[in-house]
């Protein structure tokens, strides 16, 4: 049985790996679990949501909120869970939240890196998340808060960093 948490975080060419969970389309949330080897429902999304691209994290990080980062893969396909996505970075959603099992005043980072797949014809144009258009991102900032408002999270949106600002929090995992 694979275990989607130990693979590789880089790949060839410099990419960097993404395990889908929940792919695009998905009106559920689904989370790897490593103990069981399985991806499982963490939680339906509110109703009338779906999510608008393929949604996972980088195998062999943690981020502040104890989880491998998160990033959403920008492109017109949808795949599966378990589908690993070599990618390069577009930028990093900012986002800080109640921490989890903490006091409702501690906050924790839980930031969303924004890829393009290596092998996405479509987007090879974009090369930092600017090149993504104001909508497109205001959108998808609305989608990250939408999606955890009926949680006890209390999401905000700090702001936008590009791709330099992922590879430093790829390289800190990396132990370099």
């Amino acid at each position: 049985m694979t275990d989607f948490s130990r693979l590789p975080l880089r790949g060839r060419r410099g990419a960097f790996h993404v395990v889908v969970e929940s792919p695009r389309g998905s009106t559920v949330k689904l989370k790897y679990e490593s103990s069981l080897g399985a991806f499982s429902l963490s939680r339906p999304l509110p109703r009338g949501m779906r999510y608008p691209f393929d949604w996972g994290f980088v195998p062999m990080t943690k981020g502040p909120d104890g989880d491998p980062l998160d990033a959403m893969v920008l492109w017109d396909e949808a795949t599966w869970p378990g589908v690993v996505l070599p990618c390069r970075a577009l930028g990093v959603l900012q986002v800080d939240q109640n921490r989890t099992g903490g006091k409702p005043d501690e906050r924790e980072r839980n930031d969303r890196i924004l890829a393009v797949p290596m092998v996405a014809p479509r987007y090879e144009f974009l090369r930092t998340y600017e090149d993504v258009s104001q909508l497109e991102r205001e959108e998808l900032a609305y989608f990250f808060l939408a999606a955890v408002h009926f949680e006890d999270k209390d999401a905000r949106i700090l702001g936008w960093e590009g791709p330099e600002a992922v590879e430093a929090m790829l390289s800190s995992q990396e132990g370099g």
